[in-house]
């Protein structure tokens, strides 16, 4: 492959404007073609198999108006009064007029509470499909006109918000950058050269992030995946390219020909690029075996980005590289007097001290990531609900409002669906059942169809109580079961509290599976590349502790609450059930990527001089600079998000952030050098057998290069190449 990707980069570098015209006019494409036909992202928390899904798809085959989604317009008098006084009265009757003149609206239900100080509108809708981002707005509209003529305190929230409402917008793609081009200027020390990896992956995100309302008329693509995919797209193009240009700038450094440099680069450093992004790829859409289909999507959406941040990398790069030439160095802000490529003294110390000192930092740092690792023991897996957004909110408010006025189970209704069979008292039996059960606060009175009945049950607990879903669980295990013996109806348990709930437990149950699988397969691709059993064997435990450690992390931000204010995070929340499958599939591929950079200059001093614990100081001191750098580039992205108002994006950028800083810093810059110290010769073990059954594989991308090709570099330039580099 490698002579392969060394033709595609001398090629992009010859011919840059060809290859940034053909990226131009399929952006222009891709961006017209979306705003012309693409589809609306949509929110859909499906789950085939489990018995909320039953539910819905019982309501729906009923045509039940119950199958749809609901919002909610929850309206308090300003003045003090209740509902009970004639203006108070009057105004609600006007707020409800207009919401029963919601294009959409099938009906609207009102409900007072106890001391009549709050009135809630419940505005029903159809099924998702039937619906568009314009039911939203319609409904906003109405909304801030009631708050403007009305003498009410108006707020909304509902499904109908959940489905279409995108999260509160905030600076993080921009810090994200600001952060990464900081970073890369005191790398590089060059100007031209920071810039180039911010343009490319600029560029590849443009072009991923307008792809998704084409992608969606494939697959149903939840609204927050762009945000996700813009997330790590943003870190792992600006990671690669990161990668590319150090060592371009190392082939310019030792007298290459631009073109023959950049050529060389992807190769070489293009070649992990691509091993490294195509483990991306393939982890996260391994998360189709969790069997939610919005997970699926969501991870067909990061991965288009991720892989077209790969195919940029190995394309439009070169092409800036070629563009640039030996202007590259250009504009510098460091001091001269170091070459490309020399190995930092400060890093060279630090691996002899780790390997002099192995024993220690081995058990000291195992035990402190164990440590981290603890708490996921209390992880709890759900989702946050308007009650965990901030008050700033429309729905957080209107949550308040409505727990404050019916108590808090009102913010997460079951609905019951039982099909009867012609037997219509069977309905009338399963309320009185379910209204029964200690966790059940009320009932409201049972539809009953032709086909279908409904029961829609109040909590006594909030959605996000673990009492909540055992009260589900309880009421399917026990309450409906009994409550339709001796009958051939069934019943189910739905709305979006179960539904939730269904989702942690399915996620739950594969999460382990998951988790092996990747395991398996990076032992599989590090033993092919490094021709080893005992370091694909470390690799898997430590990409374990630094995940594990993340996790931790999460827990005790998040669900225990320790110091969620410093990242604006109101109350505590549940770790959203589907963010422990991704973070594992992103950072999998992640850290192969340092993993596979690190080692590769490790084995490649180990065959040149058989010294290992030599061979572990020169490769972490030649590394070090680089995988730090690239290291800090992601964590600034990534922590970016940790100060948008969505919890979910929030957990997202901490989670990924810690595990990226703990993995750089404590795994590979301590915990590998120590252990591969303990192991000596042992870690490049392999039987005979075996070596002579796996597949050859060049990850320095040098084998089947032609010769380097060397010009004269006129003296104005000399100076250019003692550039300090990563």
């Amino acid at each position: 492959m490698s002579s392969f990707l060394y033709r595609l980069g001398r090629r992009s570098a010859e011919r840059p404007w060809l290859v940034i015209a053909v990226w131009a006019a399929a952006a222009i494409v891709i961006v017209v073609a979306s705003i012309g036909v693409g589809r609306e992202m949509e929110d859909s928390f499906d789950v085939p198999g489990v018995d909320s899904q039953r539910a819905t798809e019982l309501l729906e085959s009923a045509s039940s108006d119950r199958a749809g989604l609901t919002a909610r317009v929850v309206a308090t008098p300003t003045a003090g009064d209740d509902f009970s006084t004639p203006d108070a009265r009057s105004a609600l009757d006007q707020l409800r007029s207009r919401l029963d003149g919601l294009d959409s609206a099938i009906g609207v239900e009102e409900t007072i509470s106890p001391d009549g100080g709050i009135a809630m509108l419940t505005i029903q809708y159809p099924v998702l499909d039937q619906l568009a981002m314009d039911d939203l707005d319609e409904l906003k509209d109405v909304v801030s006109a009631a708050r403007a003529e009305l003498p009410m305190e108006v707020e909304a929230g509902g499904d109908l918000f959940f489905a279409y409402e995108e999260a509160g917008g905030s600076a993080a793609e921009m810090i994200g950058i600001a952060a990464a081009i900081v970073i890369l200027l005191v790398a590089f020390g060059s100007v031209i050269a920071m810039g180039l990896p911010i343009g490319m992956a600029i560029f590849g995100l443009v072009l991923g992030v307008a792809a998704m309302p084409l992608i969606s008329h494939l697959v149903m693509i939840p609204s927050w995946a762009p945000q996700l995919g813009t997330m790590i797209g943003l870190g792992v193009g600006i990671d690669y390219a990161l990668f590319l240009v150090t060592r371009h700038r190392e082939f310019l450094a030792e007298g290459s020909t631009v073109p023959d440099a950049a050529g060389r680069a992807v190769a070489t450093a293009g070649q992990a690029v691509v091993f490294a992004g195509g483990t991306v790829v393939i982890a996260i859409l391994g998360l189709g075996v969790a069997g939610v289909p919005f997970m699926t999507a969501a991870g067909i959406a990061t991965s288009v980005i991720v892989a077209i941040m790969v195919v940029a990398s190995i394309t439009i790069l070169p092409a800036f590289l070629g563009l640039s030439g030996h202007s590259i160095n250009r504009f510098g802000i460091h001091r001269r007097g170091h070459a490309a490529g020399d190995v930092g003294p400060g890093w060279r110390r630090w691996g002899n001290h780790v390997t002099r000192h192995a024993w220690p930092y081995a058990i000291v740092t195992t035990a402190a990531l164990l440590a981290m690792t603890a708490p996921v023991l209390a992880l709890q897996l759900g989702f946050p609900d308007e009650g965990t957004q901030p008050e700033s909110t429309t729905q957080r408010r209107a949550y308040d409002l409505v727990a404050d006025g019916f108590g808090a189970g009102i913010n997460g209704p079951l609905v019951v669906a039982v099909d009867h069979a012609g037997d219509v008292t069977v309905v009338d039996d399963v309320a009185a059942a379910v209204a029964t059960d200690s966790g059940i606060a009320a009932v409201a009175p049972p539809e009953i169809g032709p086909a279908v009945g409904t029961v829609i049950a109040f909590p006594t607990s909030a959605p996000q109580d673990d009492a909540t879903f055992e009260t589900v669980e309880r009421l399917r295990a026990e309450v409906l079961p009994d409550a339709v013996d001796g009958t051939t109806a069934t019943a189910h348990v739905g709305g979006q509290t179960a539904n939730f709930g269904d989702v942690a437990m399915r996620v739950s149950d594969r999460l382990p599976w998951f988790i092996a699988a990747v395991i398996v397969l990076s032992f599989l691709l590090l033993t092919i590349v490094f021709r080893s059993i005992l370091v694909p064997l470390k690799a898997a435990v430590l990409n374990l502790l630094s995940i594990g450690a993340a996790y931790g992390v999460l827990v005790m931000v998040f669900q225990w609450g320790w110091g969620k204010e410093l990242i604006g995070l109101e109350t505590t929340v549940p770790i959203v059930s589907f963010i422990p499958m991704f973070m594992f599939a992103v950072l999998f591929g992640l850290s192969m990527d340092y993993e596979v950079f690190l080692l590769s200059r490790v084995r490649e001093e180990y065959v040149a001089t058989g010294d290992n614990d030599a061979s572990v100081i020169a490769g972490l001191a030649s590394t070090a600079r680089v995988i730090t750098s690239a290291a800090l580039i992601m964590i600034s992205v990534f922590g970016g998000f940790v100060l948008g108002d969505d919890p979910v994006t929030k957990m997202f950028g901490l989670g990924l952030a810690t595990a990226i800083l703990v993995d750089a810093t404590i795994v590979r810059c301590i915990l590998v050098p120590a252990t591969m110290t303990l192991m000596g010769d042992a870690n490049w073990w392999l039987p005979d057998w075996l070596d002579r059954r796996l597949p050859a594989v060049d990850m320095e991308g040098v084998a089947g290069l032609p010769e380097q090709e060397f010009e004269d570099v006129p003296s104005d330039r000399d100076g250019e190449r003692e550039l300090v580099t990563v």
